[in-house]
């Protein structure tokens, strides 16, 4: 996929290089201090960890099981076993001559213990406290691609949670722009309301003198003074909104001393083609993204659910490190190994629906994929023209501007020699006022439109192209090529 950055470079002029100072601060520096100090960043980027380590985790799923352990047990009685017992129980397999020689021989002893009266040998086959202590080892080789599936489905969650940081680090991204150039374009407003409260108390000076020359009626002197008042508090309305806007910036950088942004509102010359911007986020937008490893998640879950039908086949093993001395724990070997199979037939988890389910959520995903990338065409071809129409509202009201201060002088000059009002003067102050606002909002608009394009490509690191190829308010209508025809090259 291209990137935007050789349409930037061939619009791009020479600038010096700027040394970055404490302050003020350019928008590319408070973003780089948002990324390191914002809580909901380091929030997300911890998720990611999170789900790191349970991916890492799921390695270990193919290893064998190997514990130890210690086992004490209390008998009721010692289990003993007497010699009558074992020659009662004990069968004879020998040729009919010996086996009848052996047999006469246990019948002898029989008569010898009932004359002692029962009294006969015992033997303890296990004391009534056993203790006993081994290893042991479990080693799966075959699960029916179930561990596979666990160990793809955890990667698929790490894939979620750093999508989801590259969203939130978007998100953020726009966030700032609004803060940032809010702050700058309350302070253009703010210049341009002490220009106009320097330029009706300048008028209102020469009412004072016409009026004491008799020149002017009085009226035309307090129309003046009016002017100037009304001036004066839209000069502080805009002194108070520079210091929200501030102080909102300042917060969301969570920094404690004042921070003052640097950059000045800017248009450009030019945009790259839109489709450049479309590519580019149908390519690498995190949104799209998230729903891949969602996909992920939801084959694994589906091959998990089929390994079910398949048997589990392990290798097993034990070896004895401790036992009490007795003839069972004698009999017993000190250690086993073999192979297992497990083979289910009737279980209670669902296998099949849960597969079903599986299959859905993936025909679910596809359909949101699809459903995704009309909504970011549209959306970034809706951006674009606003970036566009910002523009052209930009370029188109220089002439009004020229228009303006030369209205505004033509005023200023007739007023002084008695062929206009002092309402005409304050018109025409106001008309210039109103003009340049304008003209700084559409400017607002651009950047807020550009930066908005710019996080859907994820291209935030190329602002500083934009920047260096600005084109500042209030500039020559005849040095800049109609926006219309630019935009739509």
């Amino acid at each position: 996929m291209k990137s935007l950055v050789p349409y930037l470079i061939c619009t791009t002029l020479a600038f010096p290089v700027v040394p970055v100072s404490a302050a003020p601060i350019s928008f590319m520096q408070a973003w780089e201090v948002l990324q390191k100090d914002n809580n909901s960043l380091a929030a997300e980027r911890e998720n990611v960890s999170r789900y790191r380590y349970l991916k890492d985790a799921t390695d270990n799923l193919s290893l064998p099981r190997v514990s130890i352990g210690a086992n004490y047990t209390r008998l009721d009685d010692n289990v003993t076993l007497s010699g009558k017992k074992i020659l009662d129980n004990t069968k004879l397999e020998a040729p009919a001559g010996t086996a009848a020689t052996l047999s006469s021989l246990i019948s002898s002893i029989n008569q010898e213990l009932a004359a002692l009266g029962g009294v006969g040998t015992t033997t303890t086959i296990s004391k009534q406290d056993v203790v006993h202590s081994s290893i042991r080892a479990m080693w799966p080789i075959f699960t029916g691609g179930r561990i596979s599936a666990a160990q793809s489905a955890a990667e698929g969650k790490q894939d979620e949670a750093a999508s989801q940081l590259q969203m939130e680090t978007l998100a953020r991204y726009e966030d700032l722009a609004k803060y940032y150039f809010s702050v700058v374009l309350t302070k253009e407003v703010l210049t341009t309301r002490q220009a106009v409260e320097a330029g009706l108390a300048k008028h209102r000076n020469n009412a004072v003198k016409l009026e004491q020359q008799g020149q002017i009626a009085h009226v035309e002197r307090l129309q003046a003074d009016v002017a100037l008042d009304k001036a004066t508090i839209e000069r502080k309305k805009a002194q108070k909104n520079v210091n929200i806007a501030q102080s909102a910036l300042t917060t969301i950088l969570g920094q404690d001393a004042e921070v003052e942004p640097k950059d000045t509102l800017f248009t450009n010359r030019t945009l790259p083609p839109m489709s450049a911007f479309t590519e580019q986020t149908l390519a690498t937008y995190p949104g799209l993204s998230i729903l891949d490893a969602k996909e992920k998640q939801a084959t694994s879950l589906r091959k998990s659910e089929q390994g079910k039908y398949y048997p589990n086949v392990y290798l097993y093993g034990s070896y004895n490190l401790y036992e009490d001395d007795s003839i069972a724990s004698q009999l017993k070997p000190d250690w086993v190994a073999g192979i297992g199979v497990s083979i289910p037939l009737i279980e209670s988890t669902g296998r099949s629906d849960r597969a079903k389910a599986a299959s859905s959520a993936i025909s679910q995903i596809h359909y949101l994929r699809a459903q995704a990338h009309e909504d970011l065409s549209v959306l970034v071809q809706k951006t674009y023209q606003q970036a566009g129409q910002a523009l052209e509202e930009v370029d188109g009201l220089n002439s009004s501007i020229a228009l303006a201060k030369e209205n505004l002088r033509l005023r200023q000059k007739a007023f002084n020699q008695g062929l206009s009002t002092s309402l005409d003067v304050v018109d025409a102050e106001l008309y210039k006022a109103q003009v340049q606002t304008q003209q700084a909002v559409a400017s607002y608009h651009y950047l807020i439109a550009l930066t908005k394009l710019l996080a859907l490509s994820s291209e935030v690191d190329t602002f500083s192209h934009y920047r260096r190829s600005a084109l500042r308010l209030h500039h020559t209508p005849k040095t800049a090529p109609s926006r219309q025809t630019e935009v739509a090259k």
